[in-house]
């Protein structure tokens, strides 16, 4: 059944279709996923590649043939998957591969409640009963039934911040042509937003642009359009609408380490004195506004599993990433774009002031954002870059995720990790000012490509 150890990555399922991933391969998941949960229903949901009905459907055969029911939610972003496993209190499947290229697609796994399942929390016995062959079921099979919740998806966000009170505003949204041309129009509906659209096509293949916002070409188009029409802000999302990027009105691209401190503070308000966790890779501006907020940073790894889980043992009621992954407490402890999307028009909308003035607090050093080098031996270019740092005066090392080098008299960090899918190491480094951020950057990018 091709090489599941190529798609099996951290906390998700993902290759290219169909040479590595197929239907049989979902159809399998599917029967593993039920087996391991124990679940008498699941609620899917995909998005518009013109793969992920055929796996979707093949996900459904896998469950019901183990005697679940499958209650199909159809076109959806991940958060509104997430939603319809916290609202209706089911293990959920998301037919996804988010902001990767046209030829990909994957599948996004979570137990009731959106509690996420990862490779330590399920899928690696998903993997393993696949491999081995997933036992039958003697009993009578399950059901499949549809059940549209978008509404309900963009009435729930509209709870959980008060937008009644805001200013008109010029927002342009670029979908990408994934799944925020489906999701924005109705969670905007109602709301004083002269809406500019941009690429709201459903269309898997991409005409436009990759529907990856964290590659600054992919938001020129959006921070044109933003300029041309004296727009407020522009939001940009990815394949799968669980991320949002921001450009304020001068068009300018807004770092996501400057959206999670202004959510974080608008939470605290909330919820005085609670925990809210960031990933490593975040602007040391984070820690520090949430402290003086009267909040506890919590410092963890980069991606979706290890935030949840610290969220959940934390109470955090926030956490945010580098890459733009917001996730919040009120919404199960999962990630949601449009969520932080709209806290940040809350937040705008109050004032008068331009979206620049507003972030300008949250902003605080210079940061060369994440930048991918291709190396032969992952190990052997970061043990090389160690080696170079390792015992120089005021030079602290940490191994929490990746290699983290910080020098806190002379204010620089960087973090160089390797890619979970890919033969890249990522470097982010942060200093006080740019030459100095450019200097650490650049010593490390030629430790790391030198030949």
């Amino acid at each position: 059944m091709g090489d599941l150890g190529r798609i099996f990555k951290a906390y998700d399922i993902r290759g290219v279709v169909p040479d590595e991933l197929d239907p049989a391969i979902a159809e399998a998941a599917g029967a593993a996923f039920v087996r391991v949960t124990g679940a008498r229903a699941v609620v899917t949901a995909h998005d518009m590649r013109e793969s992920s009905v055929p796996l979707a459907e093949a996900f459904a055969r896998g469950a019901t043939s183990q005697g679940a029911d499958v209650i199909e939610a159809g076109l959806g972003s991940t958060d509104l998957l997430y939603y319809a496993s916290g609202s209706l209190d089911l293990p959920g499947a998301m037919f996804t591969a988010s902001h990767n290229p046209a030829r990909y697609n994957g599948l996004k796994l979570c137990r009731a409640g959106a509690r996420p399942v990862g490779r330590d929390t399920g899928l690696g016995e998903i993997r393993e009963m696949i491999e081995d062959g997933v036992p039958g079921y003697d009993g009578e099979p399950g059901t499949v039934s549809r059940r549209d919740v978008l509404k309900g998806y963009a009435e729930h966000l509209k709870t959980l911040v008060d937008l009644s009170s805001i200013r008109p505003l010029k927002v342009v949204v670029d979908a990408g042509n994934g799944m925020g041309g489906h999701t924005v129009p109705s969670v905007f509906e109602g709301l004083p937003i002269d809406l500019v659209p941009m690429y709201f096509e459903l269309d898997g293949t991409f005409p436009n642009h990759e529907a990856n916002p964290i590659e600054p070409e992919n938001l020129r188009d959006l921070q044109a359009k933003v300029r041309e029409t004296g727009a407020d802000i522009g939001l940009a999302f990815d394949g799968d609408a669980d991320r949002c990027f921001v450009v304020d009105e001068r068009g300018e691209i807004v770092s996501p380490s400057a959206i999670t401190a202004l959510v974080a503070t608008r939470e605290l308000a909330k919820h005085p004195g609670s925990s809210i966790v960031h990933n490593l890779i975040t602007s040391k501006a984070v820690p520090e506004i949430v402290a003086e907020h009267g909040g506890t940073p919590v410092r963890t790894r980069v991606g979706h599993s290890f935030i949840k889980q610290t969220m959940a043992e934390t109470g955090a009621v926030f956490g945010g990433e580098h890459s733009a992954h917001f996730y919040f407490r009120d919404f199960w402890f999962a990630d949601s774009g449009m969520l932080a999307a709209l806290h940040v028009l809350a937040a705008l909308g109050e004032q008068d002031g331009p979206l620049s003035g507003l972030l300008r607090e949250y902003t605080r050093y210079a940061a060369s954002g994440e930048i991918n080098s291709e190396v032969a031996d992952q190990g052997a270019a970061a043990a090389k870059v160690e080696e170079a740092f390792a015992g120089r005066p005021g030079v602290e090392i940490d191994e929490l995720d990746g290699l983290t080098v910080a020098d806190e008299s002379a204010g620089w960090w960087f973090n160089l990790r390797p890619s979970n899918t890919e033969p890249l190491l990522r470097l982010n480094a942060e200093a006080g000012d740019e030459a100095t951020m450019a200097a650490i950057r650049d010593e490390v990018l030629a430790l790391v490509r030198e030949k």
